[in-house]
């Protein structure tokens, strides 16, 4: 016996198709579960316990830009959903701040059941890694509204803070040191640029090697975005920590004043950090000016810790004991509030093996 198809279904949108997914999807949410939460969800909104009355609450809401385009051209769906809580996460982090619960928004214009559980499962890994619950959501098909197969996914993170940790950079003087924790790659941003370059450009495709490295064009692409929920906690409960700065869009050059008081600049040394093969590549096939990558991508430092110098080795041990490789990568001083980056980057055999047909071009980084 055939069941006859709704008129809504005929539209483009079919209720069963997506009560049947988000009943599917039940058991992975249910395993984000946290003390905290005080229902199952499921009803018209997620309830949660208050943190206490000296305790603030501090949210983030935010995408994954381009990288659903390169999760659709990979047919792999399950690792967005783990970039947006980790890239969320980091954002209250800098407030010292940690998360409780996680909401998300998935729009397209069909929905595929298939998809829509891997990109929950994304979600839920992300949710399990930094300690807080799955806790509401929204699924919406529109026809029309998304191109065919393509859809949009938003996610906001509510976590907290006893007053008296927050960590706001009003304390970040001249003489601070600046301590780096690396990046995975490309993390959430300049996906752009990075696709028009390797793929439009370059000429590679998924499968193929990215020159300079072992490793796929695909894999590069969809590394996680790392959380450094773990390492800054450990560091918090020992140092003092004048500033935390998340380096996503607009890289160190945009992201690291706004945390720096008006009477402070930081002094960045490109040299002392290894920058990822996946960089260099698009600067050389791309012809792109040193100075525009470094506001474009986080170059492979994905947040900096601001602490003062009397506390800088014993920070780097506390990373390095927390699994971080950290890097001293420059220091505060005194001055109108900006980034400089005052190294020059020399050519290097590695770049030669990147792009050997390509010219070599001048590095300097601060015009």
């Amino acid at each position: 016996m055939t069941t006859k198809q709704s008129a809504y279904a005929k539209a483009g949108v079919d209720i069963d198709v997506m009560d049947k997914a988000l009943h599917a999807a039940k058991q992975i949410i249910r395993s984000t579960a946290t003390r905290g939460m005080v229902d199952e969800g499921g009803s018209f909104g997620g309830v949660h316990v208050s943190p206490g009355k000296q305790a603030l609450l501090v949210s983030s809401i935010d995408g994954v830009g381009t990288k659903l385009s390169v999760a659709h051209m990979a047919n792999n769906h399950r690792t967005v959903g783990h970039d947006l809580v980790n890239h969320c996460v980091n954002d209250i982090l800098t407030k010292g701040a940690k998360p409780l619960f996680f909401l998300d928004y998935l729009g397209t214009s069909k929905l595929d059941p298939k998809v829509f559980t891997d990109v929950i499962k994304g979600l839920a890994a992300g949710c399990r890694e930094n300690g807080c619950v799955l806790i509401g959501g929204e699924t919406a098909e529109m026809p029309g509204l998304y191109p065919p197969g393509e859809y949009d996914l938003v996610g906001t993170v509510v976590g907290s803070v006893e007053r008296k940790d927050v960590i706001s950079g009003r304390g970040i003087r001249p003489g601070n040191a600046l301590i780096g924790l690396l990046s995975s790659g490309l993390h959430t941003n300049g996906y752009s640029l990075a696709r028009k370059v390797i793929f439009d450009q370059a000429g590679l495709n998924m499968d193929d090697k990215l020159p300079g490295t072992r490793r796929t064009v695909r894999r590069i692409l969809l590394d996680v975005h790392r959380s450094y929920l773990v390492p800054v906690t450990e560091l918090v409960k020992v140092v003092k920590v004048r500033g935390l700065a998340h380096i996503t869009g607009g890289g160190l050059i945009d992201n690291l004043p706004r945390i720096l008081p008006k009477n402070c600049f930081a002094s960045i040394d490109p040299a002392m950090w290894k920058v990822p093969a996946v960089f260099e590549f698009i600067q050389l096939a791309g012809g792109i000016d040193p100075r525009e990558m470094f506001r474009v991508f986080n170059m492979g430092i994905g947040m900096v810790v601001a602490v003062s110098k009397k506390d800088a080795t014993l920070s780097m041990e506390i990373l390095s004991q927390a699994g971080e490789s950290p890097r001293l990568i420059g220091e505060v001083k005194a001055g109108p509030r900006r980034v400089t980056l005052h190294k020059k980057t020399k050519d290097t055999k590695r770049n030669k093996k990147i792009a050997p047909s390509l010219p070599q071009r001048e590095k300097t980084l601060d015009g």
